[in-house]
């Protein structure tokens, strides 16, 4: 099966609802479960279920995706026969543009990529969905029923539901009627944005004025009457695009029977790995229900927190319902709660961030900051003895100078930097 299908991963969305996480990378590349990145599950599910031709479409802020994937070793996709490519937007002889516009639009630019390869199937995944899925049972149902195009469903929570595409499915999994995110849904059955398409069918309906596939192909296919098909997955899925989803996606991996077992060793997901020393926890250390990667270093209190690889913990500093990422310092004395700590942060001594109780939405981002969170972007650095509120937005590489002489930034408030 693997030679005869192409499996595509669209990874170039800006992912504007993640906020300053996805200022600096592709909402793929953005830090997950202490060690990985949100991309490793789409393409480690992509290689446990036999598929090693794999392309990854890359566009918004690539490099440390590219990065990170590099020539695929991790994964066993660093072959001379298939393996993975990294395709990214370019101007091509006689035409204008060269910006994906859409999710279509993407596979559309790249067209002659997937004409080479020549495959049965096309395979088509997010790169931004944290899941385990086989695929060989998706890809068997869409060949059993002869379909076009197979779309892999779930049902949600119907005040979710609104975040994606709807569909109606007849008795026989047909796929009636597809809306792409109603404002009032009339079901939570919704599109995972996992589709496998036959070859001949794709080719037929990708045009330039289709940019989307849950906007356009999808209701275009339906509306035509071609052999659309669902398939219900019933295994844990998230969408993390959203700070609230992301935060709680990540600390749902601590409670006694996770959705998503990391330990499993017959599905492993496979990641990019620094070498890094074991994690040190110190003699006056306490560490309760937590994530600490390699090469963490503790000395104080983390307590329902995910670490990522390389952060330090000082004497007397305290970790709480928290992700902290790589290399970060939080200084002797120091308190985060309920916060997301950006890579290579300094946080001062005696700092609080996550402080009081009142819960006003950010004043720039209300949208995407009202749960409590406060966000700390990478590179910043927060000055000793300051108190930050809830729903706080300190921007990417801020330096003390930037705080001036406050010692309390209220809830809500965003730090930028004076550039």
């Amino acid at each position: 099966m693997a030679a005869s299908v192409l499996t595509l991963i669209l990874a170039g969305g800006e992912g504007e609802r993640l906020s300053i996480l996805s200022h600096v990378r592709a909402k793929p590349g953005v830090p997950f479960g202490g060690k990985y990145r949100i991309i490793d599950f789409a393409l480690s599910n992509a290689v446990n279920s036999g598929l090693t031709d794999v392309a990854v479409l890359t566009q918004y802020a690539p490099r440390s995706l590219i990065g990170h994937i590099g020539l695929g070793r991790p994964w066993d996709l660093d072959r001379s026969r298939g393996g993975v490519s990294l395709l990214q937007p370019f101007i091509g002889r006689g035409r204008a543009r060269d910006w994906y516009r859409g999710t279509a639009d993407a596979v559309l630019q790249n067209v002659d990529f997937v004409r080479d390869r020549d495959p049965e199937l096309v395979l088509v995944l997010a790169g931004d969905h944290v899941y385990k899925m086989d695929y060989r049972p998706f890809i068997e149902l869409h060949r059993s029923r002869q379909a076009e195009i197979t779309v892999a469903v779930r049902t949600v929570p119907i005040e979710e539901a609104h975040r994606f595409g709807i569909l109606d499915v007849d008795v026989d999994g047909r796929v009636t009627a597809f809306i792409e995110k109603p404002a009032q849904p009339p079901s939570n059955l919704v599109s995972m944005g996992v589709y496998v398409f036959s070859w001949p069918a794709l080719r037929e309906v990708m045009r330039p004025d289709r940019i989307d596939f849950g906007r356009d192909i999808l209701p275009a296919m339906v509306n035509d009457g071609r052999r659309v098909y669902a398939y219900e997955f019933g295994g844990y899925w998230e969408d993390v695009g959203t700070i609230e989803s992301y935060w709680r996606t990540n600390l749902d991996l601590l409670s006694d029977e996770p959705g998503i077992d990391l330990n499993d060793l017959g599905w492993l997901v496979y990641t990019r790995s620094e070498e890094r020393p074991p994690a040190q926890i110190g003699g006056h250390a306490v560490v309760r229900r937590s994530m600490v990667s390699h090469g963490c270093v503790i000395d104080g209190t983390v307590e329902h927190s995910v670490l990522s690889p390389g952060v330090r913990v000082e004497t007397g500093a305290v970790v709480r319902d928290s992700i902290v990422m790589f290399d970060t310092v939080v200084s002797a004395g120091a308190v985060i709660d309920r916060a997301i700590i950006d890579k290579n942060c300094q946080i001062g001594p005696g700092a609080v961030v996550g402080d009081t109780d009142d819960l006003r939405p950010n004043r720039d981002e209300p949208e995407r900051l009202y749960a409590g969170i406060t966000l700390v972007g990478k590179l910043a650095r927060v000055p000793g003895k300051i108190s930050i509120g809830r729903n706080c937005r300190i921007d990417p590489g801020v330096t003390e100078a930037e705080f001036g002489r406050r010692r309390v930034i209220p809830s809500g408030a965003t730090v930028t930097t004076a550039g």
